[in-house]
């Protein structure tokens, strides 16, 4: 195989799409702590000073979904008003419905199961179906591909300078984007590399760019992997104090 380049992306635990991720997840496990045999169907948007929690859920317990999102959206960096969303004001609505009797029939019981199947695997039963892509390989220690590790290792980092007072002007939604290029199924060298991340007004672009080369991507790229041809693109539209649900 030819030399080729090979991206990917990530986003920080601010940037709106995971926000909701993170709330919905957290109404699982609030959920499964309580009741391992509920069914969960959940659903979240987000929007300035708003939390939407939607979906399907059968369950024997009861969860406070509001606290809960309010609590992940504290956790996550937004608690302040300044931001334009705030865990301890917003609103959160709730509309939740129990399980479709249809869709139940495919998840209580199987169709090998309903045509006699006695293995336990092949007793459960799924209502829905989903389509993935993704292998593990060698190139990382977590069998993930260079750049999704790279990616996901510079968001991290990016909440964790913020988080820990490193670069305190720095504000909750962000996203990576890096750039591998490949000689054969080997990775070689970083060829770009895309930080835009949110940030307080009074904040510079230059400090802002001097910082996070420093702070961010040096510590998570490897040296090695960097040369005088590896470009950089942080915050390239030149300002984002604007962001998360209200953005």
């Amino acid at each position: 195989m030819a030399k080729h380049f090979f991206t990917s992306e990530s986003v920080t635990e601010g940037h709106p799409d995971k926000v909701c991720d993170q709330i919905a997840d957290a109404v699982l496990d609030e959920i499964l702590a309580l009741d391992p045999r509920a069914h969960v169907a959940c659903e979240v948007t987000a929007t300035t000073g708003l939390i939407h929690v939607m979906g399907e859920i059968s369950t024997e317990c009861y969860v406070d979904i509001p606290a809960i999102a309010r609590g992940v959206v504290r956790d996550i960096g937004y608690d302040n008003p300044a931001y334009g969303f705030d865990g301890n004001t917003c609103g959160v609505i709730t509309s939740i419905d129990v399980q479709s009797p249809d869709i139940a029939m495919g998840v209580n019981e199987s169709f090998e199961a309903r045509n006699g199947a006695t293995e336990e695997n092949d007793k459960i039963g799924a209502g829905d179906q989903g389509m993935m892509f993704g292998y593990a390989c060698d190139e990382t220690k977590t069998l993930m591909p260079l750049t999704i590790s790279l990616a996901h290792s510079l968001a991290k980092q990016l909440a964790a300078v913020r988080k820990n007072g490193t670069l305190p002007y720095l504000r909750p939604d962000g996203k990576t984007q890096v750039t591998v290029e490949y000689d054969g199924d080997r990775p070689v060298r970083v060829d770009t590399i895309v930080i835009s991340t949110q940030h307080d007004p009074q904040a510079t672009l230059e400090q802002i760019r001097s910082d996070l080369l420093k702070h961010v991507v040096g510590p998570v790229v490897p040296a090695e992997l960097l040369d005088d041809k590896t470009r950089y693109f942080i915050n390239p539209t030149g300002r984002f104090v604007v962001g998360g649900p209200v953005g």
